[in-house]
């Protein structure tokens, strides 16, 4: 019985080099497919929160000035040398106006920040991590009010995007504003 203990014993020797090699080639692959889809997913997470983030800043801006550009009234050229909204009717870069409060307010863009002038103090609408490329408004209908059948509208386009390097979400947004208070 001895004999044939030993015999069995001998057969038993281990794991031989290529079996362990094998072995840690296959763990190798399954970890790093696994870390693979765990960065990805890190990356999107982050990618998806920066674009939330950025509609949310596009959001408030562009509510703000339809608000505010809803309610404008005629301005007699007490507030920037110029009558209502921007005097040309092409594309701009501002548009400035006077509020049913008779303060003199513009929204325009600095340095890749939307920005709102009111009564002289600037104040910031999108934050220092977006970036505006591109703020156009133009502005179509009856802007002096000689043809109430025309009413002014505004149309504004903004380009944002998040500042960090890498692939960052961009926006486009494109609305156009009528006023609510049509007697000019």
């Amino acid at each position: 019985m001895i004999g044939i203990n030993m015999k069995i014993l001998n057969k038993n020797k281990g794991l031989t080099l290529i079996e362990i090699l094998v072995t840690v080639l296959i763990f190798s692959i399954i970890i790093g497919a696994a870390i693979g889809v765990f960065v990805s997913a890190i990356k999107l997470q982050r990618y998806n929160l920066t674009h939330q983030q950025l509609l949310s800043q596009v959001s408030f801006a562009v509510e703000y000035m339809d608000r505010t550009i809803r309610m404008a009234q005629k301005d007699d050229d007490t507030c920037f040398g110029t009558s209502n909204y921007n005097p040309n009717t092409g594309i701009n870069d501002n548009i400035q106006f006077k509020t049913y409060h008779d303060q003199c307010w513009r929204f325009f863009l600095e340095n890749g920040q939307l920005k709102i002038d009111r009564d002289g103090e600037e104040y910031d609408l999108t934050s220092d991590n977006f970036e505006v490329s591109n703020f156009n408004v133009v502005v179509s209908g009856d802007i002096s009010g000689e043809s109430p059948n025309l009413q002014p509208k505004v149309t504004i386009f903004i380009e944002i995007e998040a500042k960090d390097s890498g692939q960052q979400p961009r926006i486009k947004i494109q609305t156009t504003i009528s006023q609510r208070n049509l007697d000019l």
